[in-house]
């Protein structure tokens, strides 16, 4: 298990965070910046990063935080999630997809996996397993808190009119 980060540098992660909540990309990477060396490696870190590469649309470098997330915890499915959204976003998709199936399994509870690979097989042009996969997640959360989120989704776009009516 890492250890937390002491202060300074668990200031210098908050502010971090901060920024990102308030959309400031360049004040965020400033904080990062100030992280020592030595805690590159955190999983916090790791996922602070991999935040600010998301929010900067820098898709290639978030895929390789995402692959250090895996290497650094690869039984926390936050790397595994991150690594196949990145690939969706560099047009990636069905790499994305078959990343993230493989690990579907290892973490049943989570919304994220099922409700990703609804967007991706969507993407894909698999509507019958996106529909499936959308399934699972109502098996999760409230339809009303899917059907929220995936109307909102333009990955989801070719469902919308079935979505509508649950």
């Amino acid at each position: 298990m890492p250890t937390s980060l002491e202060p300074p540098d668990s200031h210098h992660l908050q502010a971090a965070l901060g920024w990102l909540e308030l959309g400031n990309t360049h004040e965020a990477a400033a904080e990062l910046a100030r992280l020592s060396p030595a805690l590159q490696d955190h999983p916090d870190v790791l996922e602070a990063r991999w935040r600010w590469c998301a929010a900067a649309r820098r898709w290639e470098e978030a895929l390789a935080v995402a692959r250090a997330q895996v290497a650094a915890a690869p039984d926390e499915p936050t790397g595994w999630v991150n690594q196949s959204y990145a690939l969706h976003e560099l047009k990636r998709t069905a790499e994305a997809r078959e990343l993230l199936l493989a690990k579907a399994a290892e973490f049943p509870k989570l919304s994220l996996i099922p409700y990703n690979l609804a967007c991706y097989a969507c993407q894909l042009g698999d509507l019958a397993e996106a529909r499936r996969w959308l399934g699972r997640v109502l098996q999760l959360r409230s339809k009303d808190e899917v059907q929220r989120l995936a109307l909102n989704d333009p990955d989801l776009k070719p469902l919308w009119e079935e979505i509508r009516v649950w």
